[in-house]
């Protein structure tokens, strides 16, 4: 059999498989629950450094140590913000009107996870599924196969151990573009979780199935004139270089005032920047596109020095990052891409409104919905800023990567981020395990019966229930 079918017949027997797994799972309390996804979350801690030097070995990308800490943010940290959440029964009572709201999972979860962060993402799905009930079939980058297929195996014998059903987590290990494309439009897939490139997120909302998805950032990072320079630029290389600038949060351009545009340009170089040449400029563009508006993937997750070493001329091992003073924002200006490497767009707009319509116009080219940072003590330019941006999350005084996944930040801890409906995607949220269950909602009717129901008392006004429905049933009749 080709590897296309055999790809599509493997999606199918897992599809299968995880319905039944569905069945078992709805049956589990939320304490069963609870234990199991405490069990997957410290499996994946002390796996965190294996899984970590797994994915860069296959992908090439990033840093081990910093994927070290993305596996552990993914397994305990996740765990503490989702343990004592509910997900199982009834979740919400009002007694007043009336009320009852029950969890009800989706069903079988198809999740396409990224190289860039393919063991955490990995992870962080499958806590969050196990957690609402879901069972998820995983499909792989083919560069991050084993290390996510490995991911998935770790937390799986996990749950197993502690009583989750057979198959709730699989892991496409016949990777095809055909396997992926049933498993995102089969009819016994019920939601699809993306996390990767635009034309597989696009893939995956017009697949007819619903589906959560992740655009690209291209965050634009604003420093006012009231800003700590110092340490607003230390928290932008703090995020620039996590990873090497794998994750999709991470900054693509500086965005400054004219009138403190060197001194944060000094001081971008004190911490390790490097303002490239447009000699230089012109060889690290050549190796980072391919083509106008196209990010080389070679590039991606690199040093800075790997990157200029392959645009053909060294630097010192001291630069952390590659900044570039670009002088417009399109395909034709190649640093205003989202990069996902330690380069950087250098821009200087004469003051704060200005440089507010520049971020704007860096969003709309690459990154709308996604997010953006702004450095500042001004309450007032904050304030203009969060209401006039098209992003789901503003970070304020704050490293992007790490705030936009709620590790430096009260957001909730996330390795798939919402873009909202302005950039193509069903939510704006960071995604939880909330956003996997169905709400069904049990509703009394009003007036002393419903009350006299909703505390479960079995008495009832017989003949004022009976007065309203023949003023329901003779107001039906004329409509």
């Amino acid at each position: 059999m080709d590897k296309d079918l055999r790809s599509v017949q493997q999606a199918r027997d897992m599809i299968a498989l995880a319905g039944e797994a569905v069945k078992a799972a709805s049956e589990l309390t939320q304490a069963e629950v609870d234990v199991i996804i405490e069990a997957m979350a410290e499996a994946a801690y002390a796996y965190a450094e294996e899984l970590a030097h797994m994915a860069v070995a296959e992908t090439g990308f990033g840093k081990y140590e910093d994927k070290i800490v993305k596996n552990q943010f993914a397994s305990r940290t996740l765990f503490e913000y989702i343990k004592d959440m509910k997900t199982v029964g009834v979740i919400a009572e009002d007694q007043e009107k009336g009320l009852w709201e029950i969890a009800v999972p989706v069903g079988v979860v198809t999740a396409l996870i990224p190289s860039t962060n393919p063991t955490s993402t990995a992870i962080f799905k499958c806590m969050i599924c196990m957690k609402s009930r879901n069972a998820v079939i995983l499909s792989p980058h083919p560069s991050a196969k084993n290390a996510i297929l490995r991911a998935c195996e770790i937390v799986s014998a996990a749950a197993k151990a502690h009583g989750a059903p057979d198959n709730m987590f699989q892991c496409l290990t016949e990777v095809h573009m055909s396997g992926t494309r049933e498993l995102m439009e089969n009819d016994g897939v019920a939601l699809i979780l993306a996390t990767g490139g635009r034309d597989m997120v696009r893939a995956a909302y017009s697949s007819g199935r619903p589906a959560l998805g992740v655009g690209p950032g291209n965050v634009p990072a604003f420093i006012e004139r009231s800003a700590d320079i110092p340490a607003a630029v230390d928290l932008i290389m703090q995020s620039k270089t996590f990873d090497n600038g794998v994750i999709c949060a991470s900054e693509q351009a500086v965005v400054t005032e004219n009138c403190i545009a060197d001194r944060v340009a000094d001081e971008m170089r004190k911490q390790g920047c490097h303002f490239l040449s447009d000699e230089e400029a012109s060889q690290v563009a050549r190796v980072m596109t391919r083509g106008p508006g196209k990010l080389n993937p070679g590039v991606v997750g690199h040093t800075a020095c790997e990157i200029a070493a392959m645009a053909g001329f060294k630097l010192p091992d001291s630069v952390r990052v590659l900044v570039y003073r670009e002088k417009g924002v399109g395909p034709n200006y190649p640093f205003s891409i989202e990069k996902l490497s330690p380069i950087l767009a250098f821009y200087t707009e004469e003051d704060w409104h200005s440089a507010c319509l520049l971020c704007i116009e860096l969003l709309n080219f690459n990154g709308v919905g996604h997010s953006l940072v702004i450095h500042s003590r001004n309450m007032d330019v904050i304030r203009e800023f969060a209401l006039k941006k098209p992003v789901s999350r503003i970070l304020v005084n704050a490293p992007a990567s790490q705030g936009a996944i709620g590790a430096a930040t009260s957001l909730a801890p996330s390795l798939t981020l919402g873009c909202g409906a302005v950039g193509g995607s069903a939510t704006s949220d960071n995604v939880t395990p909330l956003h996997l269950i169905n709400i069904r909602r049990v509703a009394f009717g009003r007036g002393a019966t419903a009350t006299a129901a909703a505390v479960g008392v079995a008495e009832t006004a017989g003949t004022e229930v009976e007065e309203i429905t023949r003023r329901v049933i003779e107001l039906l009749k004329t409509m």
